[in-house]
């Protein structure tokens, strides 16, 4: 996790703990909404993205940026997931260039440790994705 959030962190240009909860957010978006097979494998294999995804996508806990995320997303609809996310990162203080940023730096991470055809896999699996990453 800490290289993770480390990495991020300097390439957006953010703290570490904004850092930790924005990727936390994304992955557990996209263990919402990319297919469950890939989206696993990616998961697990990024060392401490597990753990992240746990206590920022609001399992086990009364409340979190999950609840929150989960009302926007049901409130843009069908295929506003990925504008959801967004908006909730910008409520974070994140501009879109630091959330693209975001978005590719975890995801070359992701790509380091699950492989290529897992994280395209991911990415193809999430509409509208394809353009942040």
């Amino acid at each position: 996790m800490n290289e993770l959030v480390s990495r991020v962190a300097d390439s957006v240009g953010i703290s570490p703990d904004i850092a930790e909860k924005a990727i936390g957010m994304m992955l557990g978006f996209l263990q919402r909404e990319a297919e469950d097979g890939p989206v696993a494998r990616m998961i697990e294999a990024i060392p401490g993205a597990t753990d992240l995804v746990a206590q920022y996508n609001g399992e086990g806990t009364g409340s979190g940026g999950g609840g929150l995320l989960g009302g926007l997303m049901a409130s843009f609809g069908g295929g506003g997931g990925v504008m959801a996310l967004g908006q909730q990162l910008m409520a974070q203080g994140l501009g879109m260039g630091e959330i693209t940023t975001l978005a590719k730096e975890t995801m070359a991470v992701a790509r380091e440790h699950a492989g290529d055809e897992v994280v395209d896999q991911v990415i193809a699996s999430v509409p509208g994705l394809g353009q942040f990453v």
